[in-house]
């Protein structure tokens, strides 16, 4: 236990150590926004995948495989391939036409408060939904760790997020998310490498023993052992692979590099980390049923979220726990961050200064307005995830997908693709996206269960998918399409200037 609160306290100093030099480079809004897109390809890329591999991944995906066998996987397999349409539909448009937020990007060819406005608050509703994922991870594994209780570990890391943005910023918050993604690489290849040894190397030995190791048996190498519904699980898969492209905290990362050359090269570096990882992911999950066992993994967190820490520690001892068990406080510290700093630009950038201030906002303005939207999300954060203690941060996670894919990525994909497309269609598909996937999730098993405690309320669900993607990623496309054709107003003006852009980075301040 000594071990484990000292290596939390190194993470906690460096973070902080970080965050004040980052303050010193931080008085712009430029500087507080995007870092002054001053990080190179290879920075922003393990910045990238520092940010994407959360608490979701890391302790979500691993107890999912350990319990459920092959379903887990999905989560990885689903995160990995959303990197090919954030490469090649969004990455270098969002670059070329944006500045500091997703909503600077539809703004450039809409220059109109609603569209500005509408887009905004989908980045707020999605980062908060994202943010409550990794602070029941960050609650669960501090109470495992260091004995603490669920509420007061959700609010040292929500303090600990909030001075990261509010003194460091986007530098701060970028490092912290470099570090993080080395040790966390670094932790899971030694785990990945022990859990491989064990079974001789060998992969097909592997499988044949976890098809003898788990409850589950030979089902356990098989789909339908959590997702027994063939619809939901095309739902699932359709909200991770389209969702990536919609989510905020990763969109303005592309801001923090010079051109869409280096966006690109980002996203390359980001999709090679982030990919090696997935893999490794099955070796923690098949480790921990192995080697933990269920009942003991559902006895320390009946989600399943504590399986790698646990297996760190049958497999290398309290070390190896206390180490993996930083990492994984380090990875929720970097994630959150970037959620309160995209929740806090969208708010300050687009809400304060172009809205409410008609673009006439002072650099100084602007940055105390985003410091004050940052303590501000993480209140609200904080106190929506006191409530979710006993959801898996997998399933969270896959849900803000599922709104970021309905809400978000119709309007990008239109806005470069779609000559006739125009504000109408831009705000119509933002909120009917939002709305229809937020009200799936509310009538959806999720929130409802006969079956006191396995839900948030108790009673029947009004629909039987656990994730909405299926309905409610083709209503937003619908709304932004209906939106379009039934208003007479035309927006194709700007479509050209907006396409050339677009794709040869001919970047204009903005």
């Amino acid at each position: 236990m000594n071990t484990a609160f000292l290596l939390f306290l190194i993470i906690v100093a460096g973070t902080l150590v970080i965050t004040y030099y980052a303050a010193k480079k931080t008085k712009t809004a430029s500087e507080f926004y995007t870092a002054g897109g001053e990080l190179t390809g290879w920075q922003n890329g393990l910045a990238i995948a520092g940010d994407y591999m959360s608490a979701a991944s890391f302790l979500g995906i691993a107890g999912m495989v350990a319990l459920f066998g092959f379903d887990g996987f999905f989560y990885s397999i689903g995160f990995l391939v959303a990197y090919l349409v954030v490469l090649y539909l969004v990455a270098e448009p969002l670059r070329n036409l944006g500045k500091y937020t997703m909503a600077d990007m539809i703004a450039a060819r809409f220059d109109n408060k609603k569209v500005r406005g509408v887009a905004a608050l989908n980045s707020i509703t999605i980062s908060i939904f994202y943010m409550i994922a990794q602070l029941v991870g960050a609650g669960a594994l501090i109470k495992l760790l260091l004995g603490l209780e669920y509420s007061t570990s959700v609010l040292i890391v929500g303090a600990l997020m909030t001075v990261y943005v509010v003194f460091g910023g986007m530098t701060a918050t970028s490092w912290v998310q470099i570090i993080k993604c080395v040790l966390l690489m670094a932790g899971t290849f030694i785990i990945s490498l022990i859990v491989f040894a064990k079974f001789d190397f060998n992969l097909l030995h592997m499988f044949d023993e976890m098809a003898k190791a788990t409850p589950l048996k030979e089902a356990f190498l098989n789909p339908g052992n959590k997702f027994t519904n063939g619809l939901d699980t095309i739902s699932l898969n359709l909200a991770l692979v389209l969702g990536t492209a919609g989510l905020p905290h990763i969109l303005i990362r592309f801001f923090t590099v010079k051109d869409a050359p280096t966006a690109r090269k980002s996203v390359v570096v980001a999709t090679w980390v982030i990919g090696l990882f997935y893999v490794m992911t099955i070796f923690l999950g098949f480790g921990a049923a192995a080697f933990v066992g269920k009942d003991v993994i559902v006895q320390a967190n009946a989600a399943g979220n504590m399986a790698a820490p646990l297996l760190a520690k049958a497999l290398g001892g309290d070390f190896l726990f206390a180490f993996v068990s930083a990492v994984a406080f380090a990875t929720i510290l970097a994630v959150v961050a970037g959620l309160v700093l995209s929740a806090a630009s969208a708010f300050a950038h687009d809400f304060y200064s172009h809205i409410l201030r008609k673009g006439k906002a002072t650099e100084k303005e602007q940055v105390r307005s985003a410091k004050l939207a940052s303590v501000g999300v993480a209140i609200i954060s904080i106190i929506l995830a006191l409530f979710a203690q006993k959801l898996n941060v997998a399933f969270l996670v896959s849900l803000a997908f599922a709104v970021a894919a309905s809400a978000n990525l119709p309007v990008l994909v239109f806005t470069v693709f779609w000559r006739r497309f125009n504000t109408a269609g831009a705000v119509t598909g933002m909120l009917v996206g939002l709305i229809s996937s937020l009200i799936l999730v509310i009538v959806s098993p999720n929130v409802w269960d006969p079956v006191a405690g396995k839900a948030i309320l108790v009673g029947e669900p009004l629909i039987s998918l656990t994730n909405p993607g299926i309905i409610s990623i083709p209503i937003g496309f619908l709304g932004a399409i209906a939106g379009t054709l039934l208003s007479s107003k035309r927006n194709d003006e700007k479509y050209d200037e907006i396409l050339v852009k677009a794709n040869t980075g001919m970047q204009e301040v903005v």
